[in-house]
């Protein structure tokens, strides 16, 4: 095996389902596996058999896998029974499964006070439990919990635990920073201890993240010998969280020079791996993630954008297509001219430098910033500001007037109920049109009524999802006659291409209105349809 090898093992079917507010089903567990499997991690953790009903369906039926291996989760022994005659231990050794990880305590202070054993007896639970699992399995892993904490108390006791695991058929012992209190200098310390008891090629590490220093500890534990790491998707966890793979994984290959089972093209769809996770989750991805947020490779200052056109190097640490992302150059009233002109490479339009209506756009630009718009967060609105303002946008429809009423009530079987309706009169095609739609908020109404009058005219938008709305005050000194900002993010349901609009007014209604009528003039642009 190369020294450059390095194994990642994903957790994020289990350690990652004790996240607040994340609950897996089967079938999520199923779907998130196969991506990482074409992802080209080495070993999937899918749960811990007889736990849950969940992990249960999940190990009776486990995907099939290409290129990593599924691993149940379990524990030791419990004392006082024979490794053949525990319960637990026997539920994890799924027919199927041919990887188990078994965890086990390895802090004195943890055995003594939360087992009620003597140390002598946990050596025993570990060593039998492994080369009881060994005789069962291919290959069996044992997760050393709150070794660091063990180490610093007893390093002769907590290096015992490891080499017993070791030296009973374990292929990996993984050193378990279980509260995530170490830092980075004494996880190299102490990984670089354990490697001259265990080879490091057999060394894993498993960091948590409360103190914000999951990835680097991971990383050190490499520098020390460590040659597998455990970590999560996007980092998911309970407390903190996780080491997160998805910065490990470009760390080791893009800056370490190591070699995973990731491959270069493999690496190119580590954005959408991240992405598809929220997306499954139902949760607004992280723009500020590193290596795959929507701004970790965005430009918003002039100079900043200057610079990186002559040499990306200036402020990016690694070209974002290597990551499957993209350069975002951002518009806003710090933008000068440079940030104007390579948005417009971005979207294809094509502007002379020199051409008057550039300064034009610069100063709209920035007055309507500082009337409340915010376009770097609104892209779409902002190109179709830059097309108005330099080649005119077609005007697919025109809404001449608009109504929304909310109603709360006691319905029929006693619940208490609020519905929206809107009526709008609109001009489409030369046509006058008037439609009456409900929704369960005035937005959701508007947004029904629109598509009544539009959809027969212009069918693509039916395609249209809006999947997210938030609402900003920007001047509640002013309290009831403060200005609203509307963001709405859309998404196109036939190509998954998602975009946000911006809208502001006094009036929370017209303020979303103005963003929704952004988002479908949009879509009919980037369609390419035609003024009717």
């Amino acid at each position: 095996m190369s020294d450059k090898r390095v194994y990642i093992y994903d957790s994020t079917l289990r350690d990652g389902a004790q996240t607040q507010g994340v609950d897996f089903s089967s079938a999520d567990k199923v779907a998130i596996a196969r991506e990482l499997d074409r992802l080209g991690v080495d070993y999937i953790e899918g749960g811990w058999p007889g736990a849950n009903p969940t992990d249960d369906a999940f190990f009776s039926a486990p995907p099939h896998l290409g290129r990593a291996r599924l691993s149940a989760f379990g524990m030791t022994r419990r004392a006082g029974r024979s490794a053949a005659n525990d319960p637990g231990l026997q539920a994890v050794l799924v027919p199927s499964i041919k990887v188990v990880t078994l965890v086990g305590k390895t802090w004195d202070f943890q055995v003594e006070v939360a087992l009620g054993v003597d140390l002598e007896e946990n050596l025993r639970m570990i060593g039998e439990s492994v080369g009881h699992a060994r005789s069962r399995v291919d290959e069996v892993m044992f997760d050393a919990e709150h070794f660091f904490d063990g180490f610093r108390a007893n390093p002769d006791y907590a290096l015992s635990c490891v080499r017993t695991a070791y030296e009973s058929g374990a292929r990996w012992v993984v050193l378990c920073d279980t509260n995530g209190g170490s830092l980075p200098h004494e996880v190299e310390d102490v990984v670089g201890q354990v490697c001259k008891v265990v080879p490091g090629s057999h060394v894993g590490v498993h960091c948590h993240n409360d103190s914000d220093n999951a990835v680097a500890n991971s990383l050190a534990a490499v520098r020390a010998g460590a040659r597998q790491v455990q970590g999560t998707l996007n980092g998911l966890g309970e407390r903190c969280g996780n080491a997160n793979l998805i910065s490990i994984i470009p760390n080791l290959m893009l800056k370490m020079g190591f070699e995973t089972g990731v491959s270069a093209n493999d690496l190119t769809k580590l954005t959408h791996m991240s992405r598809m996770l929220d997306e499954r989750l139902n949760r607004a991805p992280d723009r500020n993630a590193p290596y795959v947020g929507e701004s970790a490779f965005a430009h918003k200052g002039g100079l900043h954008v200057s610079a990186v056109e002559k040499d990306p190097r200036c402020y990016e640490h690694v070209a974002p297509e290597l990551v499957g992302n993209r350069r975002h150059i951002v518009v806003s009233d710090q933008s000068g001219k440079s940030n104007i002109l390579a948005r417009f490479r971005d979207i294809g339009l094509d502007v002379d430098p020199s051409d008057p209506k550039l300064n034009q756009l610069i100063e709209e630009v920035k007055v309507r910033e500082f009337n409340g718009y915010a376009y770097d967060g609104a892209e779409a609105s902002f190109e179709l500001l830059a097309r108005r303002v330099l080649e005119g946008v077609p005007e697919f429809f025109r809404l001449t007037s608009f109504r929304v009423i909310d109603e709360r009530r006691w319905n029929a079987r006693n619940e208490l109920i609020t519905l929206s309706e809107a009526t709008i009169k609109a001009e489409v095609n030369g046509q006058h049109l008037m439609a009456v739609a409900e929704g369960n908020g005035p937005v959701s109404a508007l947004d029904a009524a629109l598509r009544k009058v539009l959809t027969p005219v212009y069918p693509q938008v039916a395609e249209l999802r809006l999947v997210d709305y938030k609402v900003r005050i920007l001047n509640p000194q002013a309290g009831s006659g403060a200005a609203t900002r509307v963001m709405i993010e859309s998404a196109d349901g036939h190509g998954g291409d998602r975009w946000s609009t911006v809208g502001v007014s006094t009036n929370v209604i017209d303020a979303s209105y103005n963003a929704l009528h952004d988002s479908i003039t949009y879509k009919l642009l980037r369609d390419n349809a035609a003024e009717r």
